[in-house]
Order: structure tokens, then sequence, then C-alpha cells
């Protein structure tokens, strides 16, 4: 087993961790990485590997808010209960308009539209929307995740669709969509988190599915780097996510506009160089 390329997977899902929730693109910076270091392996099972470690990131969000999310839990009243359905109807709302545009989008964008120029454009560009919502003076009608409406929830799920286009950011767009729409910062961001559960399970399974189908099952190799940059992917993402919610009880987004936009001129800068 080569110690690069298991440092690579290490790298990879500490990258996937971090940015998965942060509005700054995961897949942006997977991509970016494996132009600088890319690994040795073949470019069909990178596609699969930036997406399954995704798995470590979903899990983590199932474990921070496992009993938010548990409509179950002997320690919730019938009306807590209740709420927590409504939450998984919502969540379930936000989702069609990935169901129905956003995951065949993301098929035909994907093998188009990952070129470094484009990531470094969508980055540059939700960075300085990012930075014009924020300035706004107006007030959230949506503070909790009950005040959220169903309307809401399949708006912010259609902004989610613009996610098929590499660097713009999953909860980048749905967060952004979120304030737009009215939803306070920690609704947006946790509203985000919860969407991402099944649409990115959903984008993994169809993406291993699609692996098996057309080169077969993993080597010994591939298993051991995917189980790996999936693990990384779970732990950082914890500490990610904490992070976030800690900040933006205090902070607005701009921060991560202004990252975005010095991210996307310095891609560009560097590979108009390497060119």
């Amino acid at each position: 087993m080569d110690f690069i390329e298991i440092l690579k997977a290490v790298i990879l899902g500490i990258i996937q961790g971090i940015t998965e929730w942060l509005p700054i693109s995961s897949t942006g910076h997977l991509i970016l990485f494996d132009n600088i270091w890319p690994m040795t392996s073949t470019p069909e099972f990178f596609e699969v590997f930036k997406v399954v470690i995704q798995f470590g990131s979903i899990l983590a969000v199932l474990v921070l808010f496992f009993h938010k999310l548990n409509p179950f839990s002997p320690k919730k009243s019938t009306a807590e209960k209740q709420e927590t359905y409504t939450l998984w109807k919502k969540v379930a709302v936000g989702c069609i308009p990935i169901v129905i545009a956003g995951l065949p989008l993301d098929m035909v964008l994907e093998d188009y539209l990952s070129s470094v120029y484009i990531i470094a454009a969508t980055l540059i560009l939700y960075g300085i929307a990012f930075l014009v919502i924020e300035s706004r003076k107006k007030q959230p009608t949506m503070d909790s995740l009950e005040a959220l409406t169903y309307q809401a929830a399949f708006f912010i799920g259609c902004f989610q669709v613009l996610a098929a286009i590499p660097g713009t950011s999953r909860s980048g767009a749905t967060i952004l969509g979120a304030v737009i729409l009215g939803c306070s910062r920690y609704v947006a961001s946790e509203f985000s988190f919860f969407l991402a559960i099944p649409v990115m399970a959903g984008a993994s399974g169809l993406k291993l599915l699609k692996y098996f189908l057309k080169t077969g099952m993993f080597s010994g190799e591939e298993w051991i780097l995917l189980i790996i940059g999936t693990f990384v992917s779970f732990i950082v993402s914890i500490f990610a996510i904490r992070m976030l919610l800690g900040y933006i009880r205090k902070h607005d987004f701009k921060i991560f506009g202004v990252y975005r936009i010095i991210l996307g001129m310095i891609v560009i800068l560097f590979f108009a160089f390497l060119g």
C-alpha cells in the first residue's frame, strides 16, 4: 500500500469534512486538490471517491443531531415527536427539486463544468452574493425550524439544484437561499445540514451503482482509501459543524464570501501561470 496515496486520502478527507459544511464548496476544493496533486488511481475511482467520502460527513450530522432527528426517542413528548415528523416532511419537500432536476443535471454538468476556471468563477460569484446579501439590514422572519414553512423548504431545495455546477457549494447555495427567503443564519445552516442527509446519501449510492455497473468492484487498495477518507471526513465534519454553528451565533457569513473571492482569484492566477 502506497503511503503517499494514504496521505492523499487523509488530506481529501480533511478537505471534505471542512468544506462540506462551510459554504465554500467541497467538490470545488477536492477537484482543485486533485488538479494540483492527483491520486494515482483511475479518474473514474476519484470521481467515486470524492462522492463516497460524503458518507462520513452525513454520519457526523446524524451523530450530532441524533436526538433532534429521531422521532422515536422515548425522551420526547408526543408534541416533540410530531415536530420531528414535521421536520422530516420539510426535508422531503426540500428534496423534490433535486430529485426532479438536480441529480440528472449533476450527471450532465459534472462532466462538462469541472474546469478549474468554472470552479473559480462560481467561487467568486457566490462570494460576491454572500457579501451583498449579508450587507442587507433585513431581519429574519423564520428564526426556528418550526417557523420554517413548507414553501420556504421547497424553494431552498430549488437553490440546492444550483450546486450541480462545481464550485457553487451545496451548503452555500442552500444557506444563501434560506437567508434570502427570511431564515436566520442558524436555521439556514441547520436545515442545510438536514437537507444534505438524503441528498448526499442518494448521490453517493447512485455514484457507487454507476461505478460498479461500469467498472466492477473496488480493489483492496481502493477499499482502504475509501474507508480512510470516509473516517477522516466523519471526524473532521463533527468539528466543522460545531465550529460553524458556534461562529454564526455571533457573526455573519461575510468571511466566507471574502474567502471564496480570494480563493477564486488565486485559482485563476495559479492555473493561468501554470498554463
